[in-house]
This record gives structure tokens, sequence and C-alpha cells, in this order.
């Protein structure tokens, strides 16, 4: 009787899994791709990449910022999800078509490469990289963009150790949005029937 020997087991990660969860304490999503679930100790807002490159040049505070593809990934804090259509709405941003979404609860983005780590071989073309990476450390909520809330010391203010103010932060990226779909359709040509430019 033959006996024969299983394939060896391939590695599912490049170890990101491990420290994902155990520096940050992020839950994720066994891969490949690996993925870190949102809702738990962060939200993701996604905007289109060419909108989002242009917020990063205007915003200096953001928190941790990814790329995935032709997405950017801004985390914020868990719960900013719900929050972001009547945010928008009360921004004046409802009625404007906006690329601007939000993963919450139930939900995932790709996991980037920890900081320092080079994009393991064989990653497909796009794969997800951190622009802005999460400091070290089991407490990153305080460096996530939320509401200047209480209780979070320096929130929304320009001084050091709060986290960004997440109303500005959504309106810039609906403005960097915005801003990004009029050129877009700008550069498309006269024969688009795009609204002319009218930047705010």
């Amino acid at each position: 009787m033959a006996f024969t020997l299983p394939a060896p087991r391939v590695p599912l990660d490049d170890g990101s899994t491990r420290w994902y969860k155990n520096e940050l304490g992020w839950a994720t999503a066994e891969g490949p791709p690996v993925r870190l679930i949102t809702g738990l100790r962060f939200d993701a807002l996604q905007l289109p990449a060419d909108a989002g490159e242009a917020l990063l040049r205007r915003c200096g505070r953001t928190g941790p910022v990814a790329r995935a593809g032709n997405r950017i990934l801004l985390l914020v804090a868990a719960g900013s999800a719900e929050e972001l259509p009547g945010l928008l709405d009360w921004l004046d941003w409802g009625g404007i078509r906006l690329e601007l979404t939000a993963l919450g609860p139930g939900g995932s983005v790709p996991a980037p490469a920890p900081p320092g780590c080079a994009v393991p071989a064989g990653a497909p073309q796009g794969a997800a990289v951190w622009l802005r990476p999460p400091k070290p450390g089991r407490e990153v909520e305080p460096s996530l963009p939320a509401f200047g809330a209480v209780g979070r010391p320096g929130a929304g203010s320009g001084g050091g150790g709060g986290a960004p103010d997440l109303v500005r932060l959504v309106d810039a990226a609906a403005n960097a949005c915005h801003r990004a779909r009029l050129l877009r359709a700008s550069a498309a040509g006269p024969h688009t029937h795009a609204q002319p430019l009218a930047f705010s």
C-alpha cells in the first residue's frame, strides 16, 4: 500500500496577520490576501485615488491612510461609517454625487504589508500599501479621526496628542472627490454632459 504525503502547507500570509493582531490588536480575516475587519477598532472611508492623493497633499493630519488599487482608505474612529450620510447632508454635500463611501461593521479592507516590510513576492499588482501607517502599539484609537468629542484630548484642535477632527476630514474628502470628478469630466472633453467647473 503506497502512502501519499500531503503537499506542504503554504503560509496564508507573510506574517502580517500576526503583526496586526499582536501589535495593533486588530481583527483580521484570513487570506490570502489578509483583510482587516472594519467596525470593531476602526471604520474606513474610501475615495478614488486621484481625490485621495489631492486630499493628502492638502491635509497634514489624517490618521492612518492606505492605498488599495485605485482607492485610498482613510482609517477613522469606529462608528464613523454610520455617521457619514448624515454628516455629508449636514455639510451640504448630500445632493452631490460623490465617490466617498464608508465601511463599518461587517466590512473589511485589504491589509497592507506592515510598515518596514516589503510587499510580498507574488502579491497582485495594486496590492494595498500604507501611505501613512498606524503607529505601533495596541492603542491606535487616539490617532483616528473622530468627532471632537469629550474624553479625546486635543481632538479637532491643532494641538498635539489628539485625533484629527472627523467633520473637517469628511468635508475635505468630499471636496477632493467633487474636484476630482469635475477634473475628470473636464479632461474627457467638451462632448460630455458634465456641469461646468465650479470649485468651492
